[in-house]
């Protein structure tokens, strides 16, 4: 599996993850269409398989470079090292954009998806009444997702590692959105937001050698919180990852059936035109989060109006998401080809 990469191969590796971790962040966005289009899917599925008993074996025995060999360790490296990265700098740049330009925001992730779903379905040359009914359990999962009902916030521990091995299904199965399930969880604003800020907090505090936190129960509980959800998300990553590469497998026509479908389905989610419905208290008024941000419940999704200028930038924003997928994906196609 270990490949040799030459340095531009390592750039646009790091660039990928730098891709997966954006997507990953934004609710209704799947890391793992990014994985799928960008042609490193069944790559990344089987690299993540070989974290397993073997791998623990090896780990514990020291035999370090074995293990790296084992897992495929340069493609893993290369790909959380651009997650990494975008956690701490593209995601941040998206959430301004988000905050300021919602619509366009959603239309170009809408186009990105659309050329996601045509590009993955142009080189599918396997349907059959078989196909055609997974692609259509696929799509039926993907809208009934999107129209489920969030639940309320809940930091019980267990749940909080439940949250995280369903949540990182969105690096996995491409369609299926993480963010978009912690909101129907009912934990994405304990999980993304307040725990990752207490840990930006703590991070900052201990550079400046301040240990002042060690005295803060609220702090060292959302520290203990994105703990046991880090240890869910891993759990979880390998348990799919096994899974799905189990099923690739055995069924891989059908699997790559089921996820043209889910795609096509979150159409749904990211659909542009919606308005937030935030979550009230008892007196009927917008429940705050530490930030001091209204939590979203759900969306109230609408048809815009065509005579309306911002409509038709918003679909000019979803051609140039369509544009961008698909020449990401020519580009790659071309770079395989050399």
């Amino acid at each position: 599996m270990q490949q040799t990469r030459t340095f531009t191969d390592k750039i646009l590796l790091v660039l990928k993850g730098l891709a997966m971790g954006a997507a990953n962040k934004v609710p209704g966005v799947s890391g793992g269409v990014v994985a799928f289009v960008a042609g490193f899917y069944e790559e990344f599925i089987y690299s993540l398989q070989k974290i397993n008993l073997k791998a623990f074996k090896l780990l514990i025995s020291g035999r370090f470079n074995s293990l790296y060999r084992y897992v495929n360790g340069k493609f893993l490296g290369l790909l959380i090292l651009g997650m990494l990265i975008s956690y701490f700098s593209v995601s941040k740049i998206l959430d301004y954009l988000i905050v300021h330009y919602e619509l366009y925001v959603w239309s170009a992730f809408f186009g990105m998806i659309i050329g996601s779903i045509y590009y993955i379905s142009k080189d599918f040359d396997e349907w059959d009444r078989n196909s055609i009914i997974f692609a259509i359990l696929g799509i039926l999962g993907g809208i009934g997702i999107s129209f489920l009902e969030p639940a309320r916030e809940n930091d019980n521990l267990w749940f909080v590692f439940v949250c995280g091995m369903i949540s990182v299904s969105g690096m996995t199965l491409p369609g299926l959105s993480g963010s978009f399930i912690l909101i129907l969880l009912g934990n994405y604003v304990l999980l993304l937001v307040d725990s990752v800020n207490a840990l930006y907090d703590t991070i900052a505090e201990v550079i400046l050698l301040d240990f002042s936190f060690m005295n803060n129960s609220e702090r060292l509980r959302m520290l203990q919180v994105l703990l046991v959800f880090a240890a869910g998300s891993l759990a979880g990553l390998v348990s799919l990852s096994h899974l799905l590469g189990y099923v690739l497998k055995k069924r891989k026509k059908e699997t790559f059936a089921v996820i043209i479908g889910f795609i096509t389905g979150s159409l749904g989610v990211v659909w542009p035109w919606k308005e937030k419905i935030y979550k009230l208290n008892e007196n009927g008024k917008p429940l705050i989060d530490r930030e001091g941000n209204k939590i979203i419940d759900n969306y109230d999704r609408y048809l815009p109006q065509i005579d309306n200028s911002e409509t038709w930038l918003a679909i000019f924003f979803i051609v140039i998401g369509i544009f961008i997928v698909l020449g990401l994906a020519w580009y790659e196609n071309r770079n395989s080809k050399k």
